[in-house]
């Protein structure tokens, strides 16, 4: 997906060297879950390369910048009674926050989630220390559902969870169903 800021594209084993790059980095982590460590490893890399290329049931992204792959993006969908849903989940390296991209990459897998598969509701679970997600959420027409108080251990600290959504029929509501929303 050819966006304004980025380039939405699968994941590449070329890509491990830039994926070292960008996600060796602390602050990056720390608003992430545990599966994605720190510090991150050229095994790391090739590893998480391998197993996304083998994964055929999610929609899991590099974002290029500048010919780079500098982060990530994916549409994690659920089965069984959730069968409608997919959790959102991204990062991106340090020296890009604050340009729109994520805003923007977040638009297009959201409208890729409402026009391109049967999910009706996107989500995301933030971290209570990465209020600049909860932005990105935010402008995309993510409304708080729920916050899960002291549901997160993260670098030995105990933290709530914001419980982001978007449904389809907002989302649609908004006039989003023909452009990125970015």
């Amino acid at each position: 997906m050819h966006l304004k800021h980025s380039l939405l594209r699968p994941w590449q084993e070329e890509d491990a060297l830039a994926l070292v790059k960008h996600a060796n980095n602390s602050r990056v982590a720390s608003n992430l879950r545990d599966g994605f460590p720190y510090p991150y490893t050229p095994s790391d890399a090739r590893n998480w390369l391998k197993n996304v290329g083998e994964n055929r049931e999610d929609v899991i992204l590099a974002i290029e910048v500048n010919g780079e792959a500098c982060g990530g993006i994916g549409l994690h969908g659920f089965k069984d009674v959730y069968r409608y849903n997919s959790e959102i989940g991204y990062w991106l390296s340090e020296a890009y926050w604050g340009r729109g991209i994520m805003t923007e990459a977040v638009a297009a897998m959201v409208q890729h989630a409402f026009t391109k598969t049967i999910w009706l509701r996107v989500f995301a679970a933030i971290f209570e220390n990465n209020p600049a997600s909860m932005r990105v959420l935010e402008k995309n027409g993510f409304r708080r559902e729920a916050i899960h108080r002291k549901a997160v251990m993260k670098g030995g600290a105990l933290m709530d969870e914001h419980l982001y959504a978007l449904l389809k029929d907002h989302w649609l509501a908004r006039g989003s169903g023909g452009s990125s929303g970015a």
